[in-house]
């Protein structure tokens, strides 16, 4: 006696389906097409994850060297000054404390003015 394997497919193919959802016209009804856009959209977002990532580095440097410039300096010369003074702090954090405190940003440029 055989056995056929229309639960399992069919199992296989809703989860495909529902991933599907919300693509345009025929990318979400017909198999063959769901199955390619479905592969191709996973693989775009996995791309995607990486670079948001490299993203927000961009904005915290950017708002790190504003910040610098409205100390009289720049955003190189600000981290190779840290580096120098031996403060561990990454460029996320720095970006905080410069748009929330800008006292301490202050401070923090002070010391690696110094440096």
């Amino acid at each position: 006696m055989r056995i056929k394997s229309g639960v399992t497919t069919r199992a296989h193919k809703k989860k495909y389906f529902k991933l599907a959802k919300g693509n345009y016209s025929a990318k979400r009804s017909r198999w063959r097409m769901v199955k390619q856009q479905v592969e191709a959209s996973l693989a775009e977002s996995y791309i995607g994850r990486k670079d948001k990532k490299g993203d927000f580095r961009s904005l915290w440097i950017e708002r790190i060297n504003a910040a610098c410039r409205q100390h009289d300096t720049t955003y190189s010369r600000f981290i190779s000054g840290l580096k120098k003074a031996g403060i561990t702090l990454n460029r996320k954090m720095l970006s905080e404390m410069a748009i929330r405190d800008g006292a301490s940003f202050g401070k923090i440029i002070a010391l690696t003015k110094g440096a």
